[in-house]
């Protein structure tokens, strides 16, 4: 049977109004498994903080599990923050953090199963300002970009703001009069719904109740339907509770899932409004969203809409699969040789802008590659040394004063926006995709560096926990050491496969007696067609994870799980620990002189 889904726009903490008119609905037409929320979901004033903050402590009872993106609102910071650091909402939380009994709150972005359904959701809105809770970060996008990748088709994708344009090529008789681009829309949105192509796209924030006619999808067979839906309690009863029963897209037939209705439209992001006037059509609004779809991963134009000409950029569509469904009428170069450039492994940012933002956390290469390192999603192996490798020694992007210890394999840097105090990185002198993948003789080396931290944590009343993201597209390795107080070393095992849960898998766990003994079984395990996650944890035992090419595993995953453990999780991004190089320099120097005699190499 299909799951049955509310839907509802923006409640703005009239959740007494909400709640009556879902039991009613549910009573008379239901039972329904869910209720999904877009829109602003806490009050817009003080008067109805009471109301919303009795179901928040358990003295009203919501009836049934009710899932929302709008955190935005008076009171919705306090609450919020609250949530983050409860202990039940530590590690991975893509199906939600939870507020009290049947009460979600989607945080940033992500997609989560619910009743068989696929869901996607970008959180909060768009803003040039840097807020806490209410706006979705650039990162938020780029994972919904990764998302699209996938495989597999979205059922729902919940949005607060409208997608611009999604009125284009709409009859003009459904149009809600007065309804308008100009206010609750977001281009980002528009690029987003063309690329994950749900198959119901739902957004609140503009007060209107539309329920636009299906419209097809480039390069798929399926067609999405928006809904965009009212205010609870809004003064001119446009309707804010929609009801849909989607059988899931993973149960459907091919047949099925292309069936389209008579009245299905052309995608509304690929029209092109025609000019009369030459002077009006370089005048276009930021807005438009015309061809950027197709130039996927260059940021610059995603996050700042140049108002001129795309210039001489490539085109991600072609340059990522070789082909681009709009031809001669594309505005980005097709350059094939940047397409083999792409195959072997090199960042499509660094082939179109000659620089990658993401640095080191790039999973892809940052120099040209000769023909013979061919492959379609790898990054060569061979030892080379790039130039923009931030951790090789002989490079001029190194930051040679984050270094603290240096042997004749290995040396030991303070790691870049460190997690906690102490937090360093093992790092292999020469250019090497994983610590894995060094000599024999060079473990013997980095066992006496984890020895020497683990004593040194020892006599703080700390215990390191030591991870690796040993990926196949590895540039150059780092071995991560994080210390955390003894007291929560027991839950250390845990909370790693709690998050492991989350993410749909299990660790391997092995006890051994020596760090020597378990990194001679961690080299036992690569075989060269899937990455490695593994983390040694207190007590000797090695958690290890074999990541398939296909498997969406989180970058940051170690460091995020301990944020999660340290109630530290806006620590989880690197970039919100940043320091100047002076600070970083004094870090370093104060480390020294309290590792001094324990360092290996003094």
């Amino acid at each position: 049977m299909a799951p049955r889904i509310l839907l509802c726009g923006d409640v703005l903490g009239r959740l007494n109004q909400l709640f009556k008119r879902v039991s009613s609905v549910n009573k008379s037409a239901g039972p329904f498994d869910a209720l999904l929320c877009v829109g602003q979901f806490f009050p817009d004033s003080p008067e109805q903080v009471e109301e919303f903050t009795a179901y928040i402590e358990g003295g009203s009872q919501i009836p049934l599990p009710t899932y929302f993106i709008g955190d935005y609102g008076v009171a919705a910071p306090k609450i919020l923050l609250q949530a983050s650091k409860d202990s039940a909402n530590r590690g991975f939380k893509m199906d939600g953090f939870k507020i009290c009994d049947n009460l979600y709150w989607l945080k940033g972005s992500g997609k989560f199963p619910l009743f068989g359904l696929s869901v996607a959701y970008l959180s909060g809105s768009k803003s040039s300002g840097v807020q806490q809770f209410g706006t979705y970060t650039e990162d938020d996008v780029d994972a919904l970009r990764a998302i699209a990748e996938e495989p597999g088709v979205v059922d729902l994708f919940l949005t607060n703001e409208w997608p611009s344009g999604v009125i284009n090529r709409a009859a003009a008789s459904d149009i809600p009069a007065g309804l308008s681009d100009a206010v609750g829309s977001d281009s980002t949105i528009s690029e987003l719904v063309q690329e994950i192509k749900p198959r119901y796209h739902i957004a609140g924030s503009k007060g209107i109740y539309y329920a636009r006619e299906p419209y097809s999808n480039v390069d798929a067979v399926h067609v999405t339907r928006f809904i965009g839906l009212a205010s609870v309690g809004n003064r001119d009863k446009q309707k804010f509770i929609h009801a849909i029963s989607p059988t899931p897209a993973s149960t459907m037939s091919s047949t099925e899932i292309a069936v389209k209705t008579t009245n299905t439209t052309l995608s509304p992001y690929t029209f092109v409004e025609i000019r009369t006037s030459p002077t009006d059509s370089t005048k276009r609004s930021s807005d438009s969203v015309s061809d950027s779809q197709y130039w996927r991963y260059d940021v610059s134009q995603k996050r700042q809409k140049h108002e001129g000409g795309h210039g001489d950029k490539m085109c991600f569509k072609f340059v990522s699969s070789g082909s681009c469904p709009r031809g001669e009428k594309c505005n980005f170069r097709h350059d094939i040789d940047a397409r083999e450039q792409c195959m072997r492994g090199v960042c499509f940012d660094f082939l179109n802008k000659g620089k990658c933002e993401r640095g080191p956390d790039c999973n892809f290469q940052h120099s040209l590659q000769d023909e013979g390192n061919r492959h379609p999603s790898r990054r060569p192996a061979e030892n080379t040394r790039s130039k923009e490798c931030w951790f090789c020694l002989s490079s001029p992007n190194v930051e040679s004063h984050l270094v603290i210890s240096i042997g004749e394999n290995y040396y030991l840097a303070l790691a870049k926006g460190p997690l906690v105090e102490d937090h360093v990185l093992i790092v292999p002198v020469e250019h090497m995709p994983s610590t894995l993948s060094v000599s024999s003789e060079s473990e013997i080396e980095l066992s006496r560096f984890q020895n020497s931290l683990k004593s040194y944590c020892k006599s703080q009343e700390k215990e390191v926990i030591f991870f690796e993201w040993a990926s196949i597209r590895g540039t150059h390795a780092n071995l991560q050491a994080i210390p955390i107080p003894s007291s929560k070393a027991l839950m250390v095992e845990k909370v790693f496969n709690l998050a492991a849960q989350k993410l749909g898998f299990k660790f391997v766990a092995k006890k051994f007696d020596s760090i020597f003994d378990g990194r001679k079984f961690l080299k036992s395990q690569i075989d060269g067609n899937s990455s490695l996650f593994y983390a040694q944890v207190p007590g000797g035992t090695i958690l290890l994870h074999h990541v398939e090419e296909k498997e969406r595993f989180p970058a940051q995953f170690g460091r995020e799980v301990l944020a999660g453990l340290l109630n530290m999780a806006d620590n989880a991004d690197w970039r919100n620990r940043k320091h100047s190089k002076d600070e970083e320099m004094k870090i370093v120097e104060d480390f020294k002189s309290r590792f001094q005699e324990y360092d290996p190499n003094c």
